[in-house]
């Protein structure tokens, strides 16, 4: 492993402390503030699983987030993580809860506009909604549980200490699995910047024990927010639980739930297949703030409770933290990369080649996409995406939408099947799959398209239709082959 390697992933050391800072606030922070729990013991109950979430469940960058923009340099990982780490920290410095997601969105943005990469603004949409939404659908479950549970619950009576003692245990509870869940869902902002350089090699505790290397980069990872969590988490809590709304044991617990169910439902994939097999509509699956899911929370109960009491001056100035968030992010990250690759002479984006030929421009054209002036683009060679965007751009009008469809088609990434290491992975593929895979063993692609063109045509057990349940499936298995497949040199690129 290269010693240069260590020097780059402490901006995402960095980036996970700042989140820690930040993020200990939707964990634990009604139950400090409440005085139920000690903060030094939450922040250690958090830790420990943010921990092991980020080393069990967590899997990445989430697909959605991805194809905004992949970053495919260390050097270029590693900025794009100080600036967005630098961003939530300025935030963090003046008490305001700030979205690591937004935050790596308007990264990933800026990344994509200095490098002249494409932004998939569908999957931008998409991920904007939801920010919208989440706040609102928060406080709807917040008004809602608090208001049964002030008709249920709190009509029976109950002695207070006993009533206390139960509120504590469910503040634990719910916090400790909302910690667990932060580190699944919030250890691909801070590593999964750096999956692709592959530096650790996956190996067996002893000998049983599967350990990838994936996994070693988020425990990394999870340290570092755990460190943030305990180190610096307890100033941010002051702002919300003190300035925003004063919040008592039961609107804590209330506004803990709340958050919790508005993250598993915008995140869960075990929800989405339910909604699938039910022929039922999906909900987005995007990278969820959490910290605006805790903020609805908040605002929910204290208009449930008593509307007065919110110091809607306090929102305000946590809404303009949400907005700026990310443009800061952007502004920071595009200087940044101007500096690493001028100043400094690193590599932030590694050449990727281009090449439409004959198959590829068959299925640019199956898109609507108008192709009658490509004679000379047809079957040439480019290196970067700035040529070939330029060139393209030159010989026709074409949309920001088409600009993602070409790429993704054009952009040249060898495959080479070999059915030894498949078997490895066979549990990925159903049986009819692996007999199709077989009939390709030591076949080459050069494009995506071209290895999914040919699979579909051998079998319909990799064809799209309208079961969408069936083709989240065909599409995982793809994704995994085309990453087993993928051949190593072009990984190292």
């Amino acid at each position: 492993m290269e010693y240069s390697f260590w020097f780059f992933i402490t901006s995402g050391i960095f980036l996970g402390w700042s989140l820690g800072a930040n993020h200990a606030v939707n964990l634990f922070g009604t139950a400090v503030v409440s005085r139920m729990i000690k903060f030094k013991t939450t922040a250690i109950i958090a830790g420990l699983f943010v921990i092991l979430g980020a080393v069990i469940s967590g899997a990445g960058t989430t697909k959605t987030l991805t194809t905004l923009g992949a970053i495919n340099a260390i050097a270029g990982s590693f900025t794009v993580a100080l600036a967005v780490a630098i961003s939530i920290l300025l935030m963090t410095r003046y008490k305001l809860p700030v979205s690591t997601s937004q935050a790596i969105v308007g990264g990933i943005i800026g990344w994509n506009f200095f490098t002249g990469s494409p932004t998939n603004y569908e999957a931008l949409t998409k991920i904007f909604a939801v920010w919208v939404a989440s706040p609102f659908v928060s406080a709807v479950f917040a008004f809602l549980l608090f208001k049964l549970i002030k008709s249920t619950i709190l009509k029976r009576n109950i002695h207070l200490l006993r009533l206390d003692s139960y509120t504590r245990i469910g503040l634990l509870i719910f916090g400790t699995f909302a910690s667990y869940f932060s580190g699944a869902n919030d250890i691909a902002n801070v590593m999964g910047l750096f999956v692709s350089s592959k530096h650790f090699a996956d190996v067996n505790i002893f000998g049983v024990i599967p350990f990838t290397g994936n996994q070693q980069l988020f425990l990394i990872g999870g340290i570092a927010i755990a460190i943030g969590i305990y180190t610096y988490g307890e100033n941010v809590m002051k702002t919300v639980g003190k300035d925003l709304y004063k919040i008592s044991p039961i609107t804590g617990l209330v506004i803990v739930m709340a958050e919790f169910f508005v993250l598993i439902m915008f995140t869960s994939q075990g929800l989405e297949s339910i909604l699938l097999r039910l022929g039922l509509p999906t909900i987005p699956l995007v990278p969820i703030s959490s910290s605006q899911a805790f903020i609805g929370a908040v605002i929910g109960v204290g208009l449930a409770k008593d509307p007065n009491s919110i110091n809607f001056k306090v929102f305000g100035k946590i809404s303009i933290g949400w907005v700026s968030a990310p443009i800061i992010a952007g502004i920071f990250t595009f200087i940044s990369l101007f500096f690493v690759q001028n100043v400094f002479e690193q590599k932030v984006i590694n050449t990727k080649e281009f090449i439409v030929n004959e198959k590829i421009l068959s299925k640019i054209q199956s898109e609507g996409i108008n192709t009658d002036n490509w004679e000379a683009i047809i079957n040439k060679k480019y290196f970067g995406i700035k040529e070939f965007k330029d060139d393209i751009l030159k010989h026709g009008s074409i949309n920001n939408e088409q600009l993602v469809k070409i790429y993704e088609y054009a952009a040249v990434d060898s495959f080479k099947i070999d059915t030894l290491i498949i078997k490895k992975e066979e549990n990925y593929f159903t049986s009819k799959q692996l007999l199709t895979i077989k009939k390709f063993h030591n076949k080459k692609f050069g494009h995506k398209i071209e290895l999914m063109d040919s699979l579909s045509k051998t079998d319909n057990c990799w064809q799209l239709g309208e079961d969408k349940l069936r083709n989240k499936q065909i599409s995982q298995s793809i994704e995994k082959l085309t990453e087993i497949s993928r051949l190593k040199e072009i990984n190292n690129n």
